[in-house]
C-alpha cells in the first residue's frame, strides 16, 4: 500500500429515529458503540466508529435522529445532523419500510443539494409484506437523489457487506485521518455514561428517560478495576423519586445492569457508584447544554 492508494472518508449515517441507524453502524463496525433502543430519539450526539484496514480507513458517524425541535436540546441534535452533512464524502441515508419524509422536507432538500454521494438503505425488509419494499423504494427514490438502493435487515446482518462494498468505490484516495490502533472519536467516559443511560431506556416509561442525562463525575482506570462515579440528571424532583425507586431498589437495578454491560465493554472489572441529582429543565437551558456536551 502508498499513500495514494489509501482511501480514507467520512461516511454520514442520517435517518429519522428509530429506522436502525445505532444498529447499522454498530453491524458495520463491528463493535457496540451507539444505544440500541425500541425507543426514538436514543442517539443524542454525534458517535463516530472508525473500521481501518491497510488499504482504508472508514469514519462512520452515526447522528440522532432528524426530528421537527421541541426543546433547545432537539435543536443542538439538528445541530449534529446539519454538521455531518457538511463533512460528509458518502452519505447512508437510512430509512424503513415504515417512514415517510413528514417533517423532515428541509433536510431532505440539504442533502439533495449537499452534492454528497448519496446511499438510500431500506431497513427491516424481514418485516415485509408483498409488494412492500417495492413500494418504499418508489417512493423514496422519488425523494432522495440516491446513487443506488440497498435493502437490509441490519438486526439479521443481511446484505449489510453491499454497504461496505458500495462506501469503498465512492471512497477519495486520502491518507488515514486517525490512528489505525482507533476505534472511535469518544473517550471512555463518553462510552460509560452511554451505558448508564441505555439501562434507563430499558427500565423506564413515558417521559423518564427522555429526561434524563448522565455524568461521569470520576473515572479513575487501575491495574485490575475501573472506579466509576455516575451522576444522573433529571429535570424536577418528582422524577429523581422514580429513578431511585422504593428503598432504592430501581437504581440499583440500573447500577447493577450498568456494572455488568461496562465490564463486557472494557474488559475490566468496573466498581461503579450512581447517584440522581435534579437539574431543572436543562433540555431548555442553553449553559446546562453546553455543560452536558452538547454544543456544536
Amino acid at each position: 500500500m502508498t499513500e495514494n492508494t489509501h482511501k480514507a472518508g467520512f461516511v454520514n449515517i442520517i435517518g429519522k429515529p428509530n429506522v436502525g441507524k445505532s444498529t447499522l453502524m454498530n453491524v458495520l463496525i463491528g463493535e457496540r458503540l451507539s444505544i440500541i433502543s425500541s425507543k426514538a430519539q436514543t442517539t443524542r450526539h454525534r458517535i463516530m466508529g472508525i473500521i481501518n484496514d491497510d488499504h482504508y480507513q472508514i469514519v462512520f458517524s452515526d447522528t440522532p435522529g432528524m426530528l421537527k425541535p421541541k426543546y433547545e436540546l432537539h435543536k443542538n441534535m439538528m445541530g449534529f445532523v446539519h454538521m455531518s452533512l457538511e463533512d460528509a464524502d458518502v452519505i447512508l441515508f437510512v430509512t424503513d419500510l415504515f417512514e415517510t419524509d413528514e417533517e423532515i422536507e428541509d433536510v431532505i432538500e440539504k442533502i439533495n443539494q449537499s452534492g454528497v454521494p448519496v446511499l438510500l438503505v431500506i431497513n427491516k425488509i424481514d418485516l415485509s409484506k408483498e409488494n412492500q419494499l417495492e413500494e418504499v423504494t418508489q417512493y423514496w427514490t422519488q425523494r432522495i437523489k440516491a446513487e443506488t438502493v440497498i435493502p437490509i435487515s441490519a438486526t439479521e446482518s443481511f446484505n449489510t457487506e453491499r454497504i461496505l462494498q458500495e462506501i469503498l468505490d465512492r471512497l477519495p484516495v486520502h491518507p488515514p485521518f486517525y490512528n489505525k490502533d482507533e476505534l472511535t472519536d469518544k473517550p471512555e467516559r463518553f462510552f460509560a455514561s452511554e451505558i448508564v443511560r441505555e439501562k434507563i431506556f430499558l427500565n423506564y416509561k413515558k417521559e423518564i428517560p427522555y429526561s434524563t442525562q448522565v455524568e461521569i463525575e470520576d473515572f479513575y482506570e487501575e491495574e485490575n478495576i475501573i472506579r466509576i462515579r455516575a451522576i444522573i440528571y433529571v429535570e424536577r424532583s418528582s422524577q429523581k423519586g422514580i429513578i431511585i425507586g422504593e428503598g432504592g431498589k430501581a437504581l440499583k437495578r440500573i447500577g447493577t445492569q450498568a456494572r455488568l454491560e461496562m465490564e463486557k465493554f472494557f474488559g475490566k472489572k468496573i466498581f461503579l457508584e450512581t447517584y440522581v441529582k435534579v437539574a431543572e429543565d436543562w433540555r431548555k437551558d442553553k449553559n446546562k447544554l453546553r455543560r452536558f456536551g452538547y454544543d456544536q
